[in-house]
């Protein structure tokens, strides 16, 4: 189940995956595993603060007319494998770095809560697209989560 609350310009996105949070946090942060779900965009990490981050856009995406670097950012602070706090800018949109938090907590029996706030104040384009708002432009983190979900649960992504 994934719950989404609003305050203002903040969106907060929550899961709830039968997965440690070690692997849930090298489902984020690890390229083989990026790749697999969501808009299937390829992460590099530089894990320390003031590191780098891209995701890189597949071949087929590319060839669509995708910019190769999707999103670029900054890693603000890293605590693995339950927190992980970065910008996060859409080379698409004309609009300001936005406040990405990651945050991995273990429930007990095998599951774990996985937070995404999303701070996206000045940044109204953004977050029409992450919240999956915008007509033929995938369904955002809603969409995303519950493809990782369920790549991590069943080992198959949401789609293919």
């Amino acid at each position: 189940m994934t719950t989404t609350t609003t305050t203002g310009t903040t969106k907060v996105y929550r899961v709830y995956i039968k997965a440690t949070p070690q692997t849930i946090w090298d489902a984020i942060t690890r390229p083989e595993w990026t790749r697999r779900y969501g808009y299937q965009a390829t992460a590099e990490y530089d894990l320390r603060p003031g590191g780098s981050y891209r995701a890189r856009a597949i071949p087929e995406h590319q060839q669509a007319g995708m910019p190769e670097i999707l999103v670029e950012g900054e890693v603000i602070e890293v605590e693995p494998p339950v927190r992980l706090v970065q910008t996060w800018q859409a080379a698409w949109l004309d609009e300001p770095a936005t406040r990405l938090t990651y945050e991995i907590a273990e429930r007990g029996d095998g599951i774990s809560s996985l937070t995404v706030t999303h701070e996206l104040a000045g940044a109204p384009q953004t977050l029409a697209q992450v919240d999956g708002q915008l007509e033929g432009a995938g369904g955002g983190w809603p969409e995303v989560l519950s493809d990782l979900k369920t790549l991590l649960e069943t080992g198959r992504p949401l789609h293919g």
